[in-house]
């Protein structure tokens, strides 16, 4: 990589803060990274950076950290793109194994990646508009509990318990059941809940007690439809400074990455393929967080979202190269079935 001076203290200042998440100073980056430059020099070279935007000048130190042009200038100008190998061969041991479901290699991936980059990974699923209900299939539990089981035609698959009234006739639920199944499959997901208020007319006619079936129904229906959200490794939010020394501002972190809607907003503008979103320097509501997303496609259909949220601080070559990985790899995976002639 043939950088300019300016440049090559740039990245060392990222790289430094990066891993120490201490302001960085000249003689620092001397003794760090053997730079064969003067103090003077350097010092020239960060007020000019400063100037710029791309560094900032803390109040409790001569260092200087990087800006959000500067994070940003780093991820497309200067950052290694190189895997780290021990998050190749921990994600390589879960496409080894070709019995698991897309929604298992995503979700073990997902803790794999918080657990190696110490940030919490979000699975964020597909727009509920494009997805449509295959199938539900009711499996009674006891005499008063049962199990939903919701397929899509995305190959997702969930199942919801609810509780039955009492003295409810399982076979009465079974026969209901059943009859949403028909009239329900081929429904966009986000529509599910209007059509079955459409049908509780119909679902009077199948079961005593209907009013009290009929709301536990809507529920499984009302908390299947809502756009789907997995969060992992939120505890290691907790490890990172940013967060550690300030619960107030982790707490509110944490209920913005747990909404769906509030997830949805964020990330609606991204472009197809990865998405990169730094909290600006003032003013932001997200400040001091970065959020990195990459869609999942898999034979031509969007699956979701995975994103990584995390200080602004993240290393970015490492998070942004495993993401790259893990994407290259799923794709290649079900391209692979597909090829043989294998069911996802």
């Amino acid at each position: 990589m043939d950088l300019s001076r300016r440049e090559l203290i740039l990245k060392y200042i990222v790289e430094y803060f990066i891993k120490n998440a201490q302001p960085v100073g000249s003689h620092t980056l001397i003794d760090t990274y053997g730079l064969h430059y003067s103090s003077a020099t350097i010092r020239n070279e960060m007020m000019e950076l400063e100037n710029l935007g791309y560094l900032e000048k803390t109040h409790t130190s001569s260092g200087r950290v990087p800006s959000s042009k500067g994070y940003k200038y780093y991820i497309d100008h200067l950052r290694e793109k190189t895997i780290d190998d021990s998050i190749k061969h921990s994600l390589s041991v879960i496409f080894n194994e070709k019995n698991k479901s897309i929604d298992d290699v995503i979700k073990e991936s997902c803790q794999i990646l918080s657990h190696m980059t110490n940030l919490a990974s979000v699975v964020l699923g597909p727009n509920a508009n494009e997805e449509h209900l295959v199938s539900i299939q009711f499996i009674p539990l006891s005499q008063n509990s049962a199990t939903a089981v919701f397929v899509t035609d995305k190959g997702y698959v969930e199942n919801k318990t609810f509780i039955l009234p009492r003295n409810m006739n399982i076979s009465d639920i079974e026969s209901c059941m059943k009859m949403l199944n028909d009239r329900l499959k081929g429904t966009p997901i986000s529509g599910l809940v209007e059509k079955t208020e459409l049908l509780k007319p119909i679902i009077t006619e199948y079961v005593k007690n209907n009013d009290a079936v009929y709301q536990q129904i809507a529920k499984v229906l009302l908390n299947f439809s809502t756009q789907r959200v997995s969060m992992f490794g939120s505890n290691k939010l907790l490890e990172q400074p940013e967060f550690a020394s300030d619960i107030s501002k982790l707490a509110k972190l944490m209920k913005i990455i747990e909404s769906p809607e509030s997830m949805s907003n964020i990330l609606e503008d991204d472009e197809e393929g990865f998405g990169i979103h730094i909290a600006e320097d003032n003013g932001d509501h997200f400040q001091d967080v970065s959020i990195i997303t990459s869609d999942i496609n898999v034979q031509g259909e969007n699956r979701g979202k995975i994103a990584l949220v995390g200080p602004k601080r993240m290393d970015y070559n490492k998070v942004l190269s495993a993401l790259e990985y893990l994407v290259e790899q799923i794709n290649k995976l079900y391209d692979e079935e597909d090829e043989d002639g294998r069911k996802n």
